[in-house]
């Protein structure tokens, strides 16, 4: 039998299947995507879940007129492959490959660009304003997650557009799952929307019975419907919340069926009000290894197919690092807490959830709320530790700023997947913290280059650190090449003296620069190194001694270029001294693993090594 995805080029084809060939198309969809990411690696749980649901979206509406805005868009893959990109899934997460998340520069069918929770609503509103103003006509669906839905700015979005008479579909996909287990009143108030079958069952045998009543029965049933805000409260406690935002609520629906998912919103498609269409969906659908360990599948790389095992042997993390170190801390001082949003198993808090259940608090995806929270337990006397991403760390800017260090709150804020992160791409790198952190009064901030640094930093951190402590890590294990290391903590380290230049680095890099320096020893090239274990404090004794005896120094950074901490070495060397930064661009870092990255950007030891001969060449 002829497959029918080979077909399917456009969303054009689809429209001309019937349901019986969409059913099966569904099936096919699911093995070309396991297939296909057990080879690159990338997000199947979430897509596995979402096949039905994009069929039928894109079946009924009218992409690229139609504007489909994905929350987060880790649930794009489906969407990608019905518009025109199938053959391109050999690339996917690669660099100058298909990207994992919806990109407009990508794709006509990509309505808004997304990577982080919590914003399509609010795209949404914006689309709605735009066309409403301007007199077109078209549709807006926003697909997000039960997950996505825990973040405060899904409910500024659903507060804002609720009573407008203008059409807007909000789709809520609920399958209980961000990337850890849901937490939250949020969630327990889906589970009883998902689980309220009292409400449902009774209402049809209700309604039953009434119509039988002659003549009356018809207006009894009406009036109960017009009534059904008690009856709802009554049943399912709860299922309410979005009605009283203003919005039309239906559902919850099985979002696996595809023949009652396009009749619903064939129904729903022209209606002149906020739709909010609740769809119960299982991430990992399809895929035995994949239902039953979606966590692991939520962001996977490569694995057997056929058996679902990850290739590879799973090397020891910084992540890991700090969760087990954190642990045997908070064994000795119940004082300590930790803190998450969304990210128990991606940041290594796993373990100390088990050991502490009572100490751990996962705010869900509620960044900016995590750190207020962790600011109120700091001055309360405990001691919170905030594990979050560089790119997520973003969304709670003003909260660091404003709760923690304006009160000089003593609260550690690990900041996982520092640095270049890899094939997640623009929206995942974590370029941007550094330049954010280092002018914020009261902070200090640590770069591990080891484990042992992470650890004994966490340590002092903990116990004899002041104030809001930044540590800042990369993303995976360290370096296999090893450089002489010391007990600093606070402070610059001398890792070699030199006399003709001094390249100064911090965090991971610093192995490439090490490596460089021994690379210009065999070129006659004699350069110092100084790793910043501080990056504020920045100690600037050594700096200052080195670069009076080379004149020359070279800091390689892997941050923004407007936010490299080399703008501070100015401060401390001589007017005779030349400083040259040597970073990232200004423009967004794309996907691509990190060493290929690290490449392309000349931050490996082989191009810093001829950045410095060139440099030197060209003054002798």
């Amino acid at each position: 039998m002829d497959s029918i995805l080979n077909k399917i080029e456009n969303t054009s084809d689809l429209k001309k299947l019937n349901m019986n060939e969409m059913n099966l198309l569904s099936k096919e969809i699911r093995d070309f995507l396991i297939k296909s990411v057990s080879q690159t690696g990338g997000h199947l749980a979430s897509n596995l879940g979402v096949v039905e649901l994009t069929l039928a979206i894109h079946y009924v509406f009218d992409s690229p007129k139609d504007k489909i805005i994905w929350d987060v868009g880790h649930q794009s893959y489906v969407h990608k492959i019905l518009t025109g990109r199938k053959n391109q899934f050999d690339t996917l997460r690669q660099l100058n490959g298909m990207s994992g998340f919806p990109k407009r520069s990508e794709n006509e069918h990509d309505a808004f660009a997304t990577g982080h929770s919590s914003t399509s609503i609010s795209a949404a509103v914006g689309f709605i304003n735009a066309r409403d103003l301007l007199g077109e006509d078209y549709n807006v669906i926003s697909v997000i997650g039960d997950g996505a839905l825990t973040g405060g700015m899904a409910f500024e979005a659903l507060n804002d557009v609720g009573r407008r008479k203008t059409n807007l579909i909000i789709i809520l996909n609920d399958n209980e799952m961000s990337i850890s287990k849901n937490v939250g009143s949020i969630s327990s108030s889906l589970s009883k929307l998902r689980t309220g079958t009292t409400y449902y069952s009774a209402k049809k045998e209700i309604e039953k019975m009434i119509l039988k009543i002659p003549y009356a029965g018809q207006k009894i049933v009406k009036l109960i419907r017009k009534t059904k805000d008690a009856f709802k409260i009554f049943f399912v406690n709860g299922g309410m919340l979005f009605e009283e935002f203003g919005f039309r609520y239906i559902g919850p629906v099985d979002g696996h069926d595809l023949e009652a998912m396009v009749h619903i919103l064939e129904r729903v498609k022209d209606v002149k009000a906020p739709i909010l269409l609740h769809v119960h969906t299982k991430k990992g659908k399809g895929y035995k290894p994949a239902e039953e360990n979606p966590d692991v599948f939520h962001g996977v790389g490569k694995f057997n197919a056929n058996t679902g095992e990850i290739v590879g042997q799973k090397s020891l993390t910084f992540s890991d690092v700090f969760g087990q170190k954190l642990v045997a801390l908070a064994k000795e001082n119940e004082k300590i807490v930790a803190i998450t949003a969304a990210m128990k198993n991606g940041t290594g808090l796993d373990l100390f959830s088990e050991k502490y259940p009572k100490r751990f608090f996962d705010v869900g995806i509620a960044e900016q709320h995590g750190l207020t929270m962790a600011a109120g337990m700091a001055a309360n006397g405990m001691i919170p530790v905030v594990a979050i991403y560089s790119t997520f760390l973003q969304r709670a800017y003003d909260q660091l700023v404003h709760d923690v260090a304006m009160q000089n709150l003593h609260v550690v804020l690990c900041v996982d997947r520092a640095g270049l992160v890899g094939s997640d791409g623009e929206t995942h790198q974590g370029v941007f913290d550094m330049g954010l952190l280092c002018q914020i009064p009261n902070v200090t901030i640590l770069a591990p280059s080891s484990f042992n640094d992470l650890e004994r930093m966490l340590e002092w951190a903990i116990q004899k650190g002041n104030g809001p402590i930044v540590i800042r890590y990369p993303r995976g294990g360290e370096s296999a090449y090893h450089i002489p290391e010391s007990n600093i903590i606070i402070g610059s380290e001398l890792l070699r003296k030199g006399k003709d230049i001094t390249l100064i680095s911090y965090g991971r890099l610093i192995f490439e620069v090490y490596r460089a320096a021994e690379i210009l020893k065999q070129r006659g090239i004699d350069a110092g190194v100084i790793n910043l274990k501080s990056i504020k404090p920045l100690d600037g004794k050594i700096i200052s001694q080195e670069s009076d005896v080379s004149n020359k120094v070279l800091f390689i950074d892997e941050t923004a270029k407007y936010a490299s901490v080399g703008r501070y070495i100015y401060d401390f060397v001589s007017n005779h001294t030349v400083i040259k930064i040597h970073g990232l661009p200004d423009h967004f870092i794309e996907q691509g693993s990190v060493d290929e990255l690290t490449r392309k950007y000349k931050l490996d030891a082989e191009n810093i090594a001829s950045r410095v001969t060139e440099w030197i060449d060209t003054d002798s």
